[in-house]
C-alpha cells in the first residue's frame, strides 16, 4: 500500500510539472528560452543514462527472477525495449505535427497578426483587421486544445514509466518523475501560450495545462486497474515476468522520447552547445545519484 503510494505521488508530480511550463510562459519574457534547451537536454541525459544503465539490466534481472536463464532473459527484456519503442511511435504518428507538443513554436507563431491598422486606415481595412483578429485567436485556441489533447495520449505510456518503475523501485522512480517533470516542462508552455493569446486568460491557460499533465496518473491508474481486475486484488506484487517486460519497454519509451522529442526541441530551443551541456549534465547527475 505504502510503495502504491509513492509511485502514484511521484507520477502525480511528474504529470503537474506542465504547470510549471504555463508559469514560465507567462513571465519570461520568451517562451523559447535557453533554460527550455539546457532542462530539455538535461532530461535526455538523465533518461537515456538510466534506460541503458539501471531500467534495462534490471528488466533483465526481473525475467531472470522469473526463472529464465540469463540469455533468455536478456532476449525477453530486449523484446520488452524494441515493443517500447514501437507503442510510443505508434502513439507519435497518430498526432498531427501541428498539434505535436514536442514541435516548438515562438512567440511570433502566436501573435504574427501584422501591424495595427493606423490613424489614416479605411474602415474596410479596420474591419479586416478585426476579422483576421477573431480568426487569429479561433486558430490559437483550436491549437492549444489539440495541443493539450495531444499531450493526453503521449503522457499515458510516461506515467506508465514513472509509476511502475517507482513500484520496483522508489529510488529509480524519483529518477524517472525528475526527467519526466523536466520533460513535461515545454509541454506546459505549448498548450498555455496558444490559450492565453487566444483567450487573454492567464488562469485558463495555466488550468488547461495542469489538466493535460494529470493524463500520466490517470493512465497509471488506468493500467493498475486492468492489472488489478486480472490478479483479483487492488494491491499485489506485479509478476516479475511481467515486471521485467514492462520495465524493457519503459526503457524502449524513455529512449526514443530522448532521441525524437528532447533532444531536437533541445537544439531548437537552444544556442551553440546548450544542448550538449544539458545532455552531459543529465547523465553525470543520473551516474552521481546511482554510485551514490
Amino acid at each position: 500500500m505504502e510503495r502504491f503510494l509513492v509511485a502514484f505521488a511521484l507520477t502525480l508530480m511528474a504529470g503537474l510539472s506542465t504547470g510549471v511550463g504555463a508559469a514560465i510562459a507567462f513571465f519570461a519574457p520568451k517562451a523559447n528560452t535557453r533554460f527550455l534547451s539546457v532542462c530539455t537536454g538535461l532530461s535526455a541525459g538523465v533518461m537515456l543514462y538510466v534506460s541503458f544503465m539501471e531500467i534495462l539490466p534490471e528488466a533483465f534481472a526481473q525475467i531472470g527472477r522469473a526463472g529464465w536463464a540469463e540469455r533468455p532473459a536478456q532476449a525477453f527484456g530486449t523484446l520488452g525495449f524494441f515493443l517500447g519503442i514501437a507503442l510510443i511511435f505508434l502513439i507519435d504518428r497518430l498526432v498531427p505535427d501541428a498539434t505535436n507538443p514536442h514541435e516548438t513554436h515562438s512567440r511570433q507563431d502566436y501573435t504574427a497578426l501584422g501591424p495595427r491598422p493606423g490613424p489614416e486606415a479605411t474602415p474596410a481595412e479596420r474591419r479586416a483587421y478585426r476579422k483576421a483578429t477573431r480568426q487569429t485567436r479561433r486558430n490559437l485556441l483550436r491549437m492549444g486544445a489539440f495541443t493539450a489533447v495531444a499531450i493526453t495520449i503521449h503522457n499515458f505510456p510516461e506515467g506508465l514509466s514513472t509509476f511502475l518503475s517507482a513500484l520496483v523501485d522508489p529510488h529509480l522512480g524519483v529518477v524517472i518523475a525528475f526527467a519526466i517533470a523536466l520533460h513535461n516542462i515545454p509541454e506546459g508552455i505549448s498548450v498555455s501560450v496558444p490559450i492565453y493569446y487566444a483567450t487573454g486568460d492567464r488562469r485558463r491557460a495555466f488550468v488547461w495545462s495542469c489538466l493535460a499533465g494529470l493524463a500520466e496518473p490517470a493512465g497509471a491508474l488506468a493500467l493498475w486497474a486492468v492489472l488489478a481486475l486480472a490478479h483479483g486484488s487492488l494491491f499485489f506484487a506485479p509478476p516479475p515476468m511481467l515486471m521485467g517486460l514492462v520495465s524493457g519497454g519503459v526503457a524502449g519509451i524513455m529512449v526514443f522520447i530522448s532521441l525524437d522529442e528532447l533532444l531536437p526541441a533541445s537544439r531548437a530551443y537552444g544556442k551553440g552547445h546548450d544542448s550538449l551541456y544539458g545532455l552531459v549534465a543529465g547523465m553525470a547527475i543520473m551516474a552521481l545519484s546511482l554510485l551514490l
